[in-house]
This record gives structure tokens, C-alpha cells and sequence, in this order.
């Protein structure tokens, strides 16, 4: 049986089953002159009648009969792949992707740990990066994405966590070069800065950097949002921390307070042919009352 004559074997399926065109035909939603013609084209394909034809209908001749059985037992197979396809989509089960910039996999983790725990039959994926990843491509299940409500069309998105920053020094920083004296913008000259390579970075501490903090300022740069964070750790300069991350260390020295100008606004964001799958609402009802744990926690 070949993909291009399904729906012929099938057609003579229901004829086998019910006996009549017209019953047949409206079974399969068709019109009646479609089964006589996959009735006929498959009888000239195999070489043989499949039916013998009479006023009261169709009867299945020998061969008709095997044809029945057979088709029989795939329509069983395939009634039983529709309901355990089914069932997983009711499940919390299988793959699921989440995918964040590197700086929330701290938070993100223990949520998706727990999540999973609670689910044995789901196998989690979490990527990071700064690539955009294509939901409509089915790259992901979830993302968490900062900065501007995103606008790709088909796409369901919702706010999530406010990320409150400010700006800080480690104790071997102070070491090093002493307390800074100056206090608000005119530390931008005084301090040394650990900051993102990229210029064009519209993230709020950035625009803050690009604006105030002079190149010759600029002692360590990188690309990578986590080595900022261990630059800023190991006392290469003074840098923007989440105020939660900086909250879990003693060894860090507040020098500028959160300003809600530098809050970088997360955003969940899903497609829509997934958005209201079971899987999909489950974790994101997880995921919004595990966020309200959180340090520092604004969400929306």
C-alpha cells in the first residue's frame, strides 16, 4: 500500500463496511461519484474485482474480503495512534524547551528542576544565549526575553519578573583602588567600569554606561553577561548586578541604589499553536508562583 493510494484502500473500507456508495460517501464526507471512481481505479490497479456490484450494493468478493481484513487491522492501528497521540498532548510528558538569556539561568533552574520533579515523564531542555529563537519554528516551547514587548507575529506574550539593578564594587576593588568619593553621575568619571561589549546594547544599565561613562573609563568589556558578573566579582570594576544576584553576597559594595531606569522587563513569550497545550500551561502556572518566591520579586 503506497501513500498515494490510501485513500483508495481506505474508500473501500467503508464500502466493505457499509455495504453501499452512499453509505460509504458519507462516512468519508466525499460525494458519492468520488468512491465509485477510487473504487474503480483501485480494482484496475490490483487486476481484480474487488466487489461484485448489485441492486441492494456492494458485496465484497474473496479478495475484497482479505482487503477488508486488512484494512481493518490498520484503521485499528491507526485509531490507537490518534489516541495515544492524543493522550500525550493531555499529559505533562515528553520534551520540554525553555529558552532565557544566560544571566536568569540562577533563577530559572531550581524552577525547572522542581517542575520536572514533579512530571518523571518530562525530559527538559533550557537554552541560553543571545540568539532569538523561533518559536514558529518549534525551537522552543517557552522563552523568557528581556527588554521590548517582543512583536513576532503568532506569538502570545505576557510580562513576567522585573530584574532591579544597581551598581556595584567588590571588597577587593576597594582594596585596590579605595572607596570611590564622588556619589551619582560623577562616579561614571572616578570608577573604573566593567561593561558589555556591544555599544548597541539596549540594555537599561547599558544606555546608562554608553551615556555617562567616558571609553577610557571602560577597564574590562566582554561580550558574555556571566563574565561581566565574575569580572565585576573579581574586582576588575565597578559594574550593574541584579539586585537578587547581589543580594546573595557579602562581599559586594553598593555605590549606586536601584533606579528604575535600569529595571530590564522580562517577558514570556510562547506561540500560539502551543500556548494552551497542557504541558505548556502547566509549567507556565508553575513558573509565574515559583517567581513570586523570588528575591527581589516584581512581576509583570
Amino acid at each position: 500500500m503506497s501513500v498515494e493510494n490510501w485513500d483508495e484502500f481506505r474508500t473501500a473500507f467503508q464500502v466493505a463496511k457499509m455495504g453501499t456508495v452512499s453509505g460509504a460517501a458519507q462516512a468519508l464526507g466525499v460525494h458519492h461519484a468520488t468512491v465509485i471512481r477510487h473504487i474503480d481505479s483501485l480494482e484496475q490497479r490490483l487486476g481484480v474485482k474487488l466487489f461484485q456490484r448489485h441492486a441492494r450494493g456492494y458485496t465484497p468478493t474473496e479478495a475484497g474480503m482479505d482487503l477488508l481484513k486488512v484494512a481493518q487491522t490498520t484503521d485499528d492501528q491507526l485509531s490507537q495512534l490518534v489516541s495515544r497521540i492524543k493522550g500525550r498532548g493531555e499529559e505533562v510528558a515528553g520534551e520540554l524547551v525553555v529558552t532565557s538569556l544566560p544571566g536568569m539561568g540562577a533563577l530559572l533552574v531550581p524552577v525547572l528542576s522542581e517542575f520536572q520533579l514533579e512530571h518523571p515523564g518530562l525530559n527538559v531542555r533550557y537554552l541560553t544565549g543571545e540568539r532569538l529563537f523561533r518559536l514558529e519554528y518549534g525551537e522552543a516551547h517557552v522563552a523568557i526575553r528581556a527588554g521590548r514587548p517582543p512583536q513576532e507575529p503568532d506569538n502570545v506574550v505576557q510580562p513576567f519578573h522585573r530584574q532591579a539593578y544597581a551598581l556595584y564594587v567588590h571588597k577587593t576593588y576597594i582594596e585596590r583602588y579605595g572607596m570611590p568619593e564622588a556619589t551619582g553621575e560623577a562616579l561614571a568619571h572616578e570608577l573604573r567600569f566593567v561593561s558589555l561589549d556591544d555599544p548597541s546594547s539596549r540594555a537599561p544599565f547599558m544606555v546608562w554606561i554608553n551615556e555617562h561613562v567616558p571609553a577610557d573609563r571602560l577597564a574590562f568589556r566582554t561580550s558574555d553577561v556571566e563574565v561581566m558578573t565574575e569580572a565585576i566579582i573579581a574586582g576588575a570594576g565597578a559594574g550593574f548586578m541584579p539586585t537578587w544576584q547581589a543580594g546573595q553576597r557579602d562581599d559586594l559594595v553598593e555605590v549606586l541604589p536601584p533606579s528604575p531606569d535600569w529595571d530590564s522587563q522580562n517577558w514570556i513569550v510562547t506561540h500560539v499553536d502551543l500556548h494552551r497545550t497542557p504541558k505548556v500551561q502547566a509549567f507556565l502556572t508553575f513558573l509565574k508562583a515559583r517567581s513570586r518566591e523570588w528575591p527581589c520579586s516584581q512581576v509583570g
